[in-house]
């Protein structure tokens, strides 16, 4: 229940950042559903693909397909005051890869692989669906931009994960506190300007 209720929140998430993205490219319907759809469902259905999860679980399950709809009517229908939200693009794409997360090492975990499979998985549920988009809408994929940290929080929170569950808490809390995790590393680093390392001697070179 609780894998699959995170599981929702993580596609309502993904999806309205989806439409955010879509209307300030000012693309037409069609094109917000699209863009909508690939953001909550692409990295899922990568991470399906990769570990033989066929059909990928959005094409057994109607649960997804509607509440993307859902989701979109939603965002689209109250879109002037998600504008008005200080950064809810941000604050949704957020809340987003933390659970997805968890989700994508979820699925490793079922599938029997190694933890650091698990962890790789994760980090490519939570991020690819926002690459796809990006790509889709003609920008650099956030996880590729050094000005923000994207897909090391996704890391960090899966290895997390896998720390906690060696502690005297039950699963379902290791599970909670992995997803705060990613979260919460992402919100840190947006706030005090965090950045990976570059691999150039001058900012712009």
């Amino acid at each position: 229940m609780l894998y699959q209720t995170i599981d929702i929140l993580g596609t309502i998430a993904f999806a309205i950042s989806g439409v955010l993205v879509a209307m300030e490219k000012r693309l037409d319907l069609f094109g917000v559903l699209i863009i909508a759809f690939v953001t909550a469902i692409g990295g899922g259905t990568l991470r399906d693909l990769l570990i033989g999860n066929t059909p990928v679980v959005w094409m057994r399950d109607l649960t997804y397909v509607l509440t993307i709809f859902i989701a979109v009517v939603f965002a689209i229908i109250f879109v002037k005051q998600l504008k008005y939200l200080r950064k809810s693009l941000f604050l949704f794409d957020t809340i987003g890869i933390g659970l997805y997360t968890m989700i994508g090492v979820e699925k490793g975990l079922e599938a029997e692989l190694l933890p650091i499979m698990c962890i790789f998985l994760g980090t490519m549920t939570a991020c690819f669906g926002g690459v796809i988009r990006d790509m889709l809408c003609n920008e650099i994929p956030i996880i590729f931009r050094r000005k923000e940290i994207y897909a090391t929080t996704c890391i960090v929170g899966g290895a997390s994960y896998f720390l906690f569950v060696e502690l005297p808490i039950k699963e379902g809390y290791a599970y909670i506190a992995a997803i705060v995790v990613v979260i919460t590393l992402r919100l840190l680093a947006v706030k005090y300007d965090i950045r990976l390392p570059s691999v150039y001697e001058k900012e712009g070179e």
